[in-house]
């Protein structure tokens, strides 16, 4: 499935300089879609930095995972999100 701007993350928290924003991303898209390169096409339009967090919620899993991602790039074309690595 793709991404539809009708269906944008939530910004759920951000510092107050606006610098270190938490977003929240719920779609029946598994992750490993999600973070597809320039995958979130109105990132610039919704103010996403690289260095923001997105917390994925894939509604389409049987324990309704949340993982953890991270913007690392933006462009006019979108965001691409790299998974939280441990």
């Amino acid at each position: 499935m793709a991404y539809a701007t009708t269906n944008p993350p939530a910004l759920e928290a951000q510092t107050p300089a606006g610098k270190g924003k938490t977003w929240l991303y719920s779609s029946t898209d598994p992750v490993g879609t999600v973070d597809g390169a320039g995958y979130i096409t109105n990132a610039q339009d919704l103010g996403m930095t690289v260095g923001d967090a997105v917390k994925v919620y894939d509604t389409t899993s049987s324990i309704n995972k949340l993982t953890w991602t991270f913007v690392d790039a933006v462009s006019s074309t979108g965001a691409t999100l790299v998974i939280e690595s441990s």
